[in-house]
């Protein structure tokens, strides 16, 4: 069975954050490709980020899939763990509490996403 692998971002119960990578079965449609179940979402924003932008330690404002349009940005988990995002990835961000993650830009141009919020 084929599927589609995005990276989730979440917080433990000690407020720790970690990454998780977490598969989602895709169903062959045939000639149109293969594709998920849904998925109940909320809202959408689009987003340009400066050049300059890093942003210390936070916390996502919501759980929400951020998709990234280009550029390329660095996560960096309160414990350390670190993982590069390029365009076409697809990050889960949940840690809506806790000691949040670091956001690094390591191609200093805009950055462009979007973000898709979900329950």
């Amino acid at each position: 069975m084929q599927q589609f692998t995005y990276t989730r971002l979440y917080a433990d119960e000690s407020g720790e954050t970690h990454f998780e990578d977490v598969a989602v079965p895709l169903n062959d449609q045939g000639i149109i490709g293969s594709i998920s179940d849904a998925v109940q979402v909320t809202e959408l924003f689009f987003r340009e980020s400066p050049p300059d932008y890093d942003w210390d330690f936070h916390c996502a404002p919501r759980r929400q899939f951020i998709v990234l349009l280009d550029g390329v940005i660095e996560i960096e988990t309160s414990l350390g763990d670190k993982r590069v995002f390029r365009a076409g990835d697809v990050l889960a961000a949940e840690d809506t509490h806790g000691k949040g993650h670091k956001t690094k830009h390591l191609v200093q141009q805009p950055r462009r996403s979007i973000f898709i919020s979900y329950r």
